[in-house]
């Protein structure tokens, strides 16, 4: 028997992508999602998971659930006996969480709270937990290896993050059978390489790649670079990019981790390169051919930090896994993605 695995938010950009890892790995995915960041398509079934199951040939159970609904997600646990949860489903804008602070703090919290409590009443003990590398706050320095002091957050979606952490850690403590690996993701980007499923984000991108993607393919004028003054080669802003494939691949890696009885771990997935705004927007110009038009003009947004990458030598010493595909790469994928779906999933349009 295939061991199942309960993914909260797999409808989402990485969520998808790792459903697709978790299938090729010989893995059992049940998937739930409220549709907050993902797109429905026939039968209230994400369209990002339709397409998953053409191009592998499979079937893939969803429920549509938001985690805030404990009934609904004990209903699920009552149904399945999972092998472990991996958990995605969260707000996830770190702009919006400074202007919706008590939103961010109710969904990610108590959504999270309800999942752990209900794996606990279950005896589901196995978790991976999508977290982020906003954790670290301002970097003290670089490369960011797991050992820098957390919890500095800029911004309440970090602090959110943190929190769910130390929930996290508490329970392995309370609780010595309990496993817990704990992801802290720098700047997934990129696409399967099918061109079928990528980053739709809904509404205006909050995401550097998205959106210079949207300007290139022409559904937006120009980029506005925030903050061009920092202390960076080129004043703007640097971040360490990992393509979403890579990134998936960690979450297998992990999910395997858990079979040590690992207790609760925490590992950087990134690539250990950062890149800066204007290295990002000449990638995808050569990637896609196009000029991506750019002002320079735009504020620094209150929460950003100057630099940010990442030391991932644990992860590769401790769960063997290491990125592979370089920026060349993540910009191929996420052009083929973006000029296959214009507008995203829900044009439909297939090449």
């Amino acid at each position: 028997m295939r061991q199942k695995i309960l993914v909260t938010g797999g409808g989402g950009y990485i969520g998808s992508h790792c459903v697709v890892e978790l299938i090729e790995a010989g893995y059992h995915p049940v998937v739930i999602d409220n549709f907050s960041n993902a797109v429905r398509g026939e039968g209230n079934v994400p369209e990002s998971l339709l397409r998953i199951e053409k191009f592998l040939n499979t079937q893939i159970e969803f429920h549509e659930l938001d985690l805030l609904d404990k009934p609904g997600l004990e209903k699920i646990f009552k149904k399945h006996s999972f092998y472990a949860v991996m958990h995605f489903a969260g707000l996830k804008a770190v702009g919006e969480s400074v202007e919706q602070p008590l939103r961010y703090y109710r969904v990610n919290l108590t959504g999270t709270i309800n999942l752990l409590e209900v794996m606990q009443s279950h005896g589901v003990r196995n978790l991976v937990f999508s977290s982020s590398a906003t954790v670290y706050g301002d970097p003290q320095k670089l490369p960011i290896d797991e050992q820098h002091p957390v919890g500095g957050c800029t911004n309440p979606y970090g602090k959110t993050k943190y929190f769910i952490e130390e929930m996290i850690r508490d329970q392995c403590t309370a609780e010595k059978d309990w496993n817990a690996v704990l992801l802290r993701y720098f700047n997934p980007i990129g696409a399967h390489i099918s061109g079928q499923i990528g980053e739709d984000p809904q509404g205006i991108p909050n995401n550097l790649l998205p959106y210079v993607a949207q300007v290139a393919i022409g559904r937006r004028k120009h980029l506005n670079v925030f903050g061009n003054d920092y202390s960076t080669p080129d004043g703007t802003g640097v971040r360490d990019y990992i393509h979403v494939v890579d990134l998936a691949k960690g979450h297998i890696a992990a999910v395997k981790k858990l079979k040590d009885n690992c207790g609760c771990k925490v590992y950087n997935l990134g690539t250990g390169t950062g890149y800066s705004v204007l290295q990002m927007v000449n990638a995808m110009e050569k990637a896609s051919g196009r000029k991506v038009r750019h002002k320079l003009t735009a504020p620094r947004r209150s929460g950003d930090v100057a630099s940010c990458y990442a030391d991932p030598t644990l992860a590769e010493k401790e769960l063997g896994w290491k990125a592979e595909y370089g920026l060349e790469r993540m910009c191929e994928d996420l052009w083929r993605w973006q000029s296959q779906n214009p507008t995203g999933f829900s044009n439909g349009t297939q090449s």
